[in-house]
């Protein structure tokens, strides 16, 4: 049986610009988890979009077979990092399926931290 997927769309990137709390465990951030479950090492391209004139950005990372990977998009600073407070969307093609997840944390401000998910959807088959 297979899962996931080799193209990944997501729309609604913004790396937050504020953080409060020592780093790097309370640094706001965007971040994926890809999932590897195949016995192939992931070859993965991410294509970052904005939504100003600046120019699509490519990010390429390696998944080892049967891993897991978190990646902070704040640690994605070749050949240029992305601008923090900046909307973005990001498309990922993987060489083998693969599962994402992205996430949002939010440490702005002392009483309130938020986290945002988008879970991958697996259909009983």
């Amino acid at each position: 049986m297979m899962h996931g997927k080799t193209i990944w769309s997501f729309s609604a990137g913004r790396i937050p610009l504020n953080s409060h709390g020592p780093e790097p465990m309370f640094t706001s951030h965007d971040k994926i988890s890809i999932l590897n479950m195949t016995n192939r090492d992931a070859d993965i391209a991410i294509s970052i979009f904005y939504e100003d004139d600046r120019e699509m950005d490519v990010k390429s990372i390696v998944v080892k077979s049967e891993r897991l990977r978190k990646i902070r998009f704040n640690d994605l600073i070749n050949p240029l990092p992305i601008p923090l407070d900046t909307p973005f969307s990001f498309v990922l093609v993987s060489s083998v399926p693969v599962i994402v997840q992205f996430s949002r944390v939010i440490t702005a401000q002392r009483e309130l931290a938020g986290i945002v998910v988008t879970p991958y959807y697996h259909p009983h088959e």
